[in-house]
């Protein structure tokens, strides 16, 4: 919808503009007479006297003049006397006279008088006419959208909406079976009666609950493609208004447009933004927000049964909504859509391949391989700045070169080659991701080195990759272990060579103690027993997950004694390894200051 203020300074601009050429235009008429020289009567009569005249136009009481040397002058005469008397009365001779031209004009008042009228009634009548029309409009146009503002924001799309592309389960990779789950709502709405005969009832609401990026609105739009019925897409902040009413009312008005298209879809994206826990009105707009909420509640399952409307919700918060919502009878199924693995994500890159030219040397699995933990939106990503790269090096393929790299510019950012560092700089990033590598390598439960690099990327200094061999849904404590040990060992390996140790070690030290401080209170893999330490919600105010302290002073003192003991375990047997391996650790170094990158397998033939 366009703005009605932008409308407004479009018209007043508009009018402006017809000022400045009706101004224009009645400028034209002086130009001519500005540029020519004015004379009075008195020399006039002396030049005539002087034989310089060769012509002269009489119209009214103006006087044009044209000299023997064809210049031109004006002048002006008294009315009610013609001009040889005023002429003689200022002492011209009549033998003079004689031998100018004199021509006697008449005016044609017509034009002049219809520009005159059309310049000072018509033309200001007509603006003022059009401006008032356009303040009239205006002023209609911000009562409708008033009445307007409790209605649906929602966009139809499927059977009776606007054309889209059409998405099928096809087209969404992996999540076999998530899509499996939905399959009998998409079977229900195909074929209801099917269902009603057996006195089945279809769940009401399905609630999609995953990680941003994940594939949940791809999801909800394969339900509607393989439906064929209408389908409401509205976002949850849709509804979120300080005006107290208007959510609610726009809840109403969304379900009474769905009972007009039954059986239809009713898609709500990011529900968390109204369906939080309730708590006490502190705000005007906590007090409008629970109102919605309300409002939802009662039309999903209240006193009036809407059988054939589903909701399909998405969230990525879901530990934040209101246990009513939650509820059998309003979402009755919760579907958990997870990371893709690896075979998943084989499937989706191939996805986001179709319509791009590849290069003959495209290898997906190995993408797979080197992309644990991204999502499809980060795997599209992928595949997007693969495809930039290739156009900015005037490429007529995809390669599997510019593939890697784009994912390392997804995980880290852009290389910083232009950033100049001292020889000093670069002899400690290079002996600090030597560390890691190394004690990467040694360490029986790390996961193998994919590549060093000693080039900046982002925030990072340098970095290097690791690729798990086989993606684990479950960790122990031998594993978090090695994790803390490759994290220290970059500190380490700075204090054994230099004596010293920088600031670049602060991230790696941070995750370190997040994980130790994790192995004793989250997780129970401590000596002090299994206990979990700390009482974990979701704070509706803060709108973040806060911990209570449910442990004496005593028992905090002791979970600190034991995370420092974790933590000097870890970085003792890093520096063994990295003392024991000094050679080694020297070469890895100093390749890396050669070369900057050291991939696999030369890393795996420096350390063999």
């Amino acid at each position: 919808m366009k703005s009605p203020i932008k409308g407004l300074i479009k018209n007043i601009l508009i009018i402006i503009l017809i000022f400045f050429v009706l101004g224009s235009v009645f400028g034209l008429f002086n130009i001519s007479k500005e540029s020519i020289e004015e004379i009075s009567i008195t020399q006039l009569a002396d030049e005539v006297n002087q034989g310089k005249i060769k012509e002269i136009k009489v119209l009214k009481n103006d006087i044009s003049i044209i000299y023997k040397d064809d210049t031109e002058a004006l002048s002006k005469k008294e009315t009610g006397e013609t001009l040889s008397q005023a002429l003689i009365g200022y002492g011209v001779e009549q033998n003079k006279l004689k031998e100018i031209l004199f021509i006697f004009e008449e005016e044609d008042d017509s034009l002049m008088e219809i520009l005159t009228f059309l310049a000072v009634f018509i033309i200001p009548i007509i603006l003022i006419i059009i401006f008032f029309s356009i303040i009239f409009k205006n002023a209609k146009a911000g009562a409708a959208q008033t009445f307007d503002f409790t209605k649906t924001k929602a966009k139809i799309f499927g059977a009776e909406g606007h054309p889209k592309e059409k998405i099928t389960f096809k087209d969404v990779a992996g999540l076999k079976e998530e899509k499996q789950e939905l399959e009998e709502i998409v079977d229900f709405l195909k074929n209801p009666q099917k269902y009603l005969k057996m006195g089945a009832r279809i769940p009401k609401g399905v609630l999609l609950v995953g990680p941003a990026g994940c594939g949940k609105t791809l999801l909800a739009r394969a339900v509607a493609g393989e439906s064929n019925v209408p389908f409401f897409s509205v976002a949850g902040s849709s509804f979120v208004e300080m005006f107290v009413g208007v959510g609610s009312g726009r809840v109403r008005s969304l379900f009474a447009t769905a009972k007009k298209h039954q059986p239809c879809l009713v898609f709500i994206d990011e529900i968390d933004s109204i369906g939080k826990t309730r708590g006490p009105a502190m705000t005007g707009g906590n007090e409008e927000r629970e109102q919605t909420l309300n409002q939802l509640l009662t039309e999903m399952d209240g006193f009036e049964q809407n059988n054939k409307i589903i909701i399909l919700a998405a969230t990525n918060r879901p530990d934040v909504l209101d246990a009513a919502l939650l509820r059998p009878g309003r979402f009755d199924r919760k579907v958990v859509i997870n990371l893709p693995d690896i075979k998943e994500r084989e499937d989706i890159l191939g996805i986001h391949s179709r319509g791009k030219p590849l290069g003959e040397d495209i290898n997906i699995r190995e993408v797979a391989e080197r992309t644990p933990g991204f999502s499809g939106a980060d795997l599209s990503n992928v595949f997007n700045e693969a495809a930039l790269l290739a156009a900015k090096n005037d490429s007529k393929n995809i390669s599997q070169e510019e593939l890697l790299e784009s994912i390392e510019k997804v995980l880290l950012g852009t290389e910083r080659k232009s950033h100049i560092m001292t020889d000093k700089e670069k002899e400690i990033i290079a002996y600090h991701e030597a560390g890691h590598a190394l004690v990467s390598a040694k360490c029986s439960n790390a996961e193998p080195v994919r590549k060093i690099s000693i080039i900046g990327r982002g925030m990072a200094a340098g970095y290097t990759l690791k690729v798990p061999k086989e993606e684990k849904m479950l960790r122990n404590r031998k594993e978090f272990e090695a994790e803390m040990q490759i994290l220290l060992s970059g500190h380490i390996a700075e204090k054994i060579v230099f004596g010293e140790t920088t600031t670049g070690s602060s991230d790696d030290l941070n995750k370190a103690s997040n994980i130790a401080r994790n192995i004793v209170k989250k997780y129970g893999m401590s000596d002090m027993g299994p206990i979990i330490f700390g009482k974990r919600e979701s704070d509706v105010f803060l709108e973040s997950e806060v911990e209570s302290r449910n442990y004496s002073e005593s028992t905090a003192i002791k979970i600190d004694e034991e995370v420092s003991k974790i933590i000097l375990e870890a970085k003792k047997k890093a520096e063994e390894i990295l003392i024991k391996n000094r050679e080694v650790l020297d070469k890895i170094a100093k390749r890396l200051i050669e070369k900057e990158t050291i991939e696999r397998e030369e890393f795996e033939e420096i350390i063999s």
